[in-house]
């Protein structure tokens, strides 16, 4: 069904059986088997995260927009450089665990660098300290990206720089948003970033779990780099 007449039941299905593969392996297969149909299912979930998180960083950052360089971490197919494109900025490199949705993402232009790495499991593999802004829109959930990374996050960016991630905000990933949150703000009692805004969203993306009708919830959190 790659015709474009997905319902939202198929899309829900496809990603709960996402859930089923336990293995780091199993998930890298499943994205790279998404990918062509990726940013056509996300349409019929209504999934907001990269406008939202593209808009929250474009009201903050006061610098040079086209000149920024932008890291997008668990940058899937580039639905976040696009965002951020309209916004003005143009430089991108990305980093994500799926060849296949990174073979999208090159596809688009956008990207001057793309760099695979298992999140995680591997440290990134950028410079530290190069970034103007730094990204990871949807990753951090249970079952995705530790929590952990935000640390790499901050150390990949330039003093004065900022940080923009998002979180999901439903029942199964109420614990995973607690330890975020606590993670965020042990890092800004560390003296390490402080804290911008904090966008909590009702309507984030129709819910795929069958204890879930309607949209569920979700937040933006944006840092300034110290």
């Amino acid at each position: 069904m790659s015709d474009g007449t997905k319902t939202l039941e198929n899309v829900r299905e496809l990603i709960l059986s996402a859930h089923k593969g336990s293995t780091l392996e199993d998930k890298i297969n499943f994205y790279n088997s998404w990918a062509d149909n990726y940013e056509q299912d996300l349409v019929v979930l209504d999934y907001r995260a990269p406008g939202l998180a593209a808009h929250r960083i474009s009201s903050h950052f006061s610098g040079d927009h086209e000149a920024a360089v932008v890291l997008d971490v668990a940058c899937g197919t580039g639905l976040m450089a696009k965002q951020m494109k309209r916004h003005g900025f143009s430089h991108f490199v990305g980093v994500d665990g799926s060849e296949g949705m990174m073979e999208l993402a090159r596809q688009s232009g956008l990207y001057q660098d793309l760099k695979q790495c298992m999140l995680g499991e591997e440290p990134l593999p950028v410079q530290w300290g190069l970034f103007d802004v730094v990204v990871i829109i949807g990753a951090l959930s249970v079952g995705q990206v530790p929590v952990c990374v935000v640390r790499e996050l901050c150390n990949s960016t330039k003093p004065g720089g900022y940080v923009c991630m998002t979180t999901r905000g439903n029942c199964d990933n109420l614990d995973y948003k607690a330890a975020l949150e606590r993670e965020l703000k042990q890092m800004e009692e560390e003296g390490l970033w402080s804290c911008v805004e904090v966008t909590e969203v009702e309507e984030w993306e129709k819910a795929v779990s069958e204890k879930e009708e309607g949209y569920i919830p979700g937040a933006v959190y944006l840092y300034k780099k110290i």
